[in-house]
């Protein structure tokens, strides 16, 4: 690749990173996450560092492409959200493994692959937005209280084949067993106050337009509305609850990377992972991303507070998937 820092477009980006030469210098991302929430990151890598951070967004097929070049392929590293993305690449052959001391240190086991294949960089809570006026503090505090009778037509939430939603649904397996979880996500079924739609804000607009009163969704998008004076009427319409704080924790997802078969900048690409790791990259992701870092000694963003987390490890959860997406369908949840 040419010495070129952050600018490569989608629009032209795989004929380029194709076609460039290979440099010391440079290590070359394939990114499902939006240019804006990473591009400052990479550039306080390269500031620190003197390494060029190429990058090419898209919105999906990363991981076909890929496979489609093979040992051809330009890509040093994948960026993605959500567990069950990463653990799909690694599926697909198109990754391998790191072996790291300073990821291990400074990443929680349960936040990465046992084995070194994919890595979590930020995580993401998946909390409850409940109504100020309508539901009094401490109404609901629990994953399984969204079964209780007293909901019955006052839950939000969006499609259950959404990845997130898989993701929680697979959490409750891991913990409850099969049976209990397929019997949790029918009961939440009966408790919606309309058939599952829409993204994680649109779960908060109608918690304030008065059509529910609690909704399921990820804490990023609290300070992302109230950051939007068109949306933050919304969230100041609403209180947030971090589920099951008096036992396991909040169930938690993440945004990750990981390092792409065959890299032809390696060394680089490693070094890119370990400094999104570090004191100062965690820094980075919660003051510019609103994220919680993977490191529980930094901050969190501002606006939210510090909370406990599941530490169930995230390989489990990637590991049931399947059958989460499976018993979304037989409890007919989007019908």
């Amino acid at each position: 690749m040419r010495n070129r820092t952050l600018g490569i477009a989608a629009a032209t980006g795989f004929a380029v990173l194709a076609a460039a030469s290979a440099q010391a210098a440079e290590v070359n991302v394939y990114s499902y996450r939006q240019p804006f929430l990473v591009e400052p990151l990479f550039k306080a890598f390269t500031d620190k560092t003197g390494i060029a951070v190429n990058v090419v967004f898209a919105k999906k097929g990363l991981v076909e492409r890929l496979k489609s070049e093979g040992a051809a392929s330009p890509a040093d590293l994948i960026f993605t959200v959500d567990i069950g993305r990463l653990h799909d690449a690694m599926k697909a052959g198109v990754v391998e493994p790191v072996k790291s001391d300073a990821l291990a240190a400074n990443i929680p086991a349960s936040l990465r692959d046992p084995d070194g294949n994919w890595y979590g960089l930020t995580t993401r809570a998946r909390l409850f937005f409940v109504s100020k006026d309508r539901v009094p503090g401490g109404g609901i505090g629990t994953y399984e209280q969204l079964t209780d009778p007293e909901w019955k037509g006052r839950i939000c939430t969006r499609s259950g084949k959404h990845v997130y939603m898989v993701a929680l649904t697979a959490s409750m397996i891991a913990h409850h067993g099969k049976e209990k979880a397929e019997a949790w996500l029918a009961g939440l079924k009966v408790n919606l106050a309309r058939r599952p739609q829409g993204n994680d804000r649109a779960q908060v607009k109608a918690i304030h337009a008065g059509e529910c009163d609690v909704s399921i969704g990820n804490h990023y998008y609290y300070r992302k509305m109230l950051d939007d004076p068109k949306q933050r009427a919304w969230a100041d319409s609403v209180r947030v609850v971090f589920p099951n704080q008096d036992g396991r924790g909040a169930h938690v997802n993440i945004s990750g990377a990981a390092l792409v078969k065959g890299a032809p900048n390696r060394a680089n690409a490693i070094a890119l992972l370990e400094f999104l790791s570090s004191r100062e990259g965690q820094g980075l992701y919660a003051r510019v991303n609103g994220e919680y870092p993977v490191s529980p000694e930094i901050a969190g963003p501002e606006k939210l507070a510090a909370f406990k987390a599941d530490t169930l490890s995230l390989a489990r959860v990637a590991e049931l998937r399947a059958e989460a997406g499976r018993m979304a369908d037989r409890v007919d949840y989007d019908g």
